[in-house]
Order: structure tokens, then C-alpha cells, then sequence
């Protein structure tokens, strides 16, 4: 599950009602609990209040599975927040194991959609959803495909955008996108409407062709680890960009092919951004936990992809901005 942070205003005075952040706000690590054992008291509060003076006006909190997308959209409720709904590639033999079967699992995704796609801490896309077949020991190839075909119906029943995770499966991911009626337009034909492939981590060419067929890339930490992961970025039309994070995943780490444009951060954006941590035994409330990404380090995205394009910080984190808006329908932010 990701943190997809989108900004729109940075400039070294941070206008906080300007950055727009997509986040896994359903991990337990952001409750004090790591691999199953508590650490740490619940910082979740201070979590968001960071994010806050970090500029992130609001949060999609993304569904990986029929449980996670009822957490999101709990929490979406409680904070004035957005969530999506749907199953991960990684999850998606949840469906065949469900009380019922894989058509009472789709089907308890419908009804989460039907109810709520309105109003607060609404639903605003399908997925968490897509392949991977990276981790095929969660599940077979054969298995993601199917349910991700079942979940690219509910986009075009409900007209939503798609939540979309790909990882080393671009061929099949674009043949079933094709197949389903996605290949153009993102979709608009068959009641689709377009979608990001969140975490991009793929080539120049298979951007170029998620965003022929009408698609948004998305880009974070793990987007920028190469220098051909960079190339990738840089290769982005500022009308399919978003920037996200993955959190509590894909840290900007020192040994990233992006550290080199994140040393020209200035020190008062890098104190937003990327704010000193401690280690979660020595944990002190109202700093961050070591090893966690937190909503924060989405300007430390948008500001490599502004050093990447050599273009003003500004124009990429509100060109961001505005493809998000537009993209989920959240025009209650503008």
C-alpha cells in the first residue's frame, strides 16, 4: 500500500493548504507496531501534524484488500480524508479463500463502492489492484489476472479512476488494460476513467506507452534508485505526473541514484521534508521513526523531479497537484 504525495506550492515558505499527499495510513507502524510487536506508543496524530506543516492539504488512503479498504475508508471518515477500494495483486488469492467465493469477495467490494463513493471520506478509485509477479509466492500469475480483470469491471461500473500497481508484468498488465477497453483514453469508452500506476518503477518505454493509452505514472522513492529509474522520471509529461511516497515504504535513501539532487534541498525544506528521526526503541513522541517514510518526504519527490527537468519547483509541485485533483474529482480542495 502506498503513499502517493502529491504537492502543489512548496517554494521555501511552505504554503500548507497547497500539497496533496496518497497515503498507506493503514499500516500498523504508524500505530507503534513493527513486524507484529509494539515498539512504541501510537503516533498517528503526530504523523499527520508533520504532514500538515510539511504542506499536505489532504490524503487518499489506499485499500489492499477487502479489510484494508473498510480500515481506509474508517479512517477517511474520522479525517475528513479520501480512501480507495479493492484488492492488491500481492492479496488477490484472498478472493478464492473468501466465505463464498471469489464472486461474494468482488461482490463485498461493490457494495463497499455502491455506499460509498459520496460525500465524507468517500471513495474516489478501484484498487489498490494490478499484478505483480515479483511475489507470485503470495499469488500465481493466473490468480492476480483474474481478479484484476473482476476489479477493472467495478472502475467502469462506478466511473472511477483505477489505484494501479504493476511489477514486472507490463506485457500482461497492458494486454488485459487493452482487452478490458483501457487501451485508450484510459478507458472512457467502456465508463473507465483513466487511473496512475502508482510506484512506477519501469522503463522509458513502458511509460511512454501507459501514458499513450491515457494513464497517469506516478513516482517515489523507489522510482529513483537507478539512474535508469531516473530517466524514467525525467521522461514523464507534466500532464501525467504524480508524485506519491509509498509510506511506509520506499524511503529516499543515501544510496539512491536521487540522493545527488536531494543535496541541493534547501535546509529549511529539508527540515519538512525529511525531518531527524530515532530509532523505535528510543522513540520520543513528535518525531519520526527511523526506517519509516512518512507523507513529509513527497517534496523531497517533487524536488527531483524539479532538478531532473530543470524547471521551477513550483511548476512541477502544482502541475502535481492539479492531475490529482482533476484525475479523483477532489475539486472541493481548489
Amino acid at each position: 500500500m502506498p503513499v502517493t504525495v502529491i504537492a502543489a506550492k512548496p517554494a521555501e515558505a511552505v504554503d500548507a493548504s497547497k500539497f496533496r499527499y496518497i497515503v498507506n495510513l493503514t499500516d500498523p507502524v504508524f500505530r507503534g507496531y513493527h513486524h507484529g510487536r509494539q515498539k512504541h506508543e501510537d503516533d498517528f496524530e503526530s504523523m499527520l501534524e508533520r504532514a500538515r506543516s510539511a504542506g499536505v492539504k489532504s490524503m487518499i488512503i489506499t485499500g489492499g484488500s477487502l479489510h484494508e479498504s473498510r480500515e481506509a475508508l474508517k479512517l477517511a471518515e474520522d479525517h475528513n480524508l479520501y480512501a480507495t477500494i479493492g484488492c492488491h495483486p500481492t492479496r488477490s488469492s484472498e478472493f478464492d479463500k473468501f466465505r463464498g467465493g471469489p464472486d461474494a469477495y468482488l461482490k463485498a467490494l461493490d457494495d463497499l463502492l455502491a455506499e460509498r463513493t459520496k460525500g465524507k471520506g468517500r471513495a474516489v478509485a478501484v484498487g489498490e489492484c494490478g499484478l505483480d509477479y515479483d511475489r507470485t509466492h503470495f499469488a500465481s500469475p493466473e490468480v492476480q489476472k483474474k481478479h484484476f480483470r473482476s476489479q477493472l469491471a467495478l472502475a467502469k461500473k462506478y466511473n472511477l479512476p483505477l489505484f494501479l500497481h504493476s511489477r514486472s508484468a507490463h506485457q500482461d498488465f497492458v494486454t488485459i488494460l487493452r482487452e478490458e477497453g483501457f487501451g485508450e483514453d484510459g478507458g472512457r469508452a467502456v465508463g473507465g476513467k483513466g487511473g496512475v500506476v502508482h510506484s512506477f518503477t519501469g522503463t522509458v518505454e513502458e511509460a511512454k506507452e501507459l501514458m499513450d493509452m491515457g494513464f497517469h505514472i506516478g513516482v517515489n522513492g523507489c522510482s529513483m534508485k537507478t539512474e535508469a529509474n531516473l530517466a524514467t522520471a525525467k521522461s514523464i509529461r507534466p500532464e501525467k505526473l504524480m508524485i506519491e511516497t509509498d509510506a511506509p515504504w520506499c524511503s529516499m535513501t543515501s544510496t539512491h541514484a536521487s540522493k545527488a539532487h536531494l543535496d541541493s534541498l534547501p535546509a529549511t525544506l529539508k527540515s519538512l521534508y525529511f525531518p531527524p528521526g530515532t530509532k523505535p526503541e528510543q522513540f520520543v513522541l513528535g518525531k519520526p521513526v527511523k526506517g519509516r517514510n512518512e507523507p513529509t518526504a513527497v517534496g523531497g519527490v517533487a524536488w527531483v523531479i524539479h532538478r531532473l527537468n530543470n524547471v521551477p519547483f513550483e511548476k512541477v509541485t502544482e502541475k502535481a497537484w492539479k492531475n490529482t485533483v482533476a484525475l479523483f474529482g477532489l475539486d472541493e480542495l481548489n
